[in-house]
């Protein structure tokens, strides 16, 4: 995103509080900077959904820069799984009424699909960032799964009214421990001399999926969009 979108986001976050991201605030943020409208549908196409999907995005990359740039190696996994999720969360805590907007935005079912992406977008920046080189059907239930705890951990800070949050942060440490339950019955799974064959099976079955890198960069699979800058 270059200097110019950049200067028309931020200043649209002045007005979502009150306008939503709407037209109205779209129109604001361009006037707001001296640009016409048509200069502002040049960066954002689609108005204030786009505005809202940068919005979003500029988290992600700024995600990334931390995770990359981080020392988890004294965590535990779950625990560097929480901590990203947790910073997510913590650097829009100043533009949380935008969050909530963006929310009931992408609860449209004519935009569900775009914020649908956005959340599998997100649980990629974690996973890659801490690490991840699956190139198979695990790549795909590892987002799926933080996709799903992301989602109900983002609709439960939106509504904490703890001191710091602590009620979320308790929450999101549940889920993630579930989602931990899941991975020790699968290991147990495949200890198991009665039910291993069944997961052998299911893994024959499914060993030819890949991750969206492993089959030449598929641009149209989740999480394998282009770079956005």
């Amino acid at each position: 995103m270059d200097a110019r979108a950049e200067e028309i986001l931020d200043a649209s976050l002045m007005h979502v509080p009150f306008d939503g991201w709407t037209e109205t605030s779209f129109k604001a943020a361009a006037a707001d900077v001296g640009a016409t409208t048509a200069e502002a549908r040049a960066h954002f196409p689609r108005g204030a959904v786009d505005l809202a999907i940068a919005f979003h995005r500029r988290g992600d990359r700024r995600l990334a820069a931390l995770l990359a740039e981080a020392d988890l190696s004294a965590m535990r996994f779950r625990d560097r799984v929480a901590h990203a999720v947790r910073l997510r969360l913590e650097m829009v805590e100043d533009d949380k009424e935008a969050v909530r907007r963006g929310a009931t935005l992408f609860a449209l079912p004519i935009y569900a699909a775009d914020g649908a992406k956005l959340v599998w977008e997100t649980a990629d920046v974690i996973w890659t960032g801490l690490g991840d080189t699956s190139q198979d059907l695990n790549w795909y239930t590892k987002r799926a799964t933080l996709s799903g705890v992301y989602s109900s951990v983002v609709l439960y800070w939106l509504g904490d009214q703890s001191g710091d949050h602590s009620a979320t942060w308790a929450f999101l440490d549940r889920r993630i421990d579930d989602v931990m339950r899941i991975e020790r019955v699968k290991a147990k799974v495949r200890e198991n001399a009665i039910l291993r064959p069944l997961a052998e099976g299911f893994e024959r079955l499914t060993a030819g999926i890949k991750a969206p890198t492993a089959r030449g960069g598929a641009q149209d699979l989740p999480g394998h969009w282009p770079p956005r800058t």
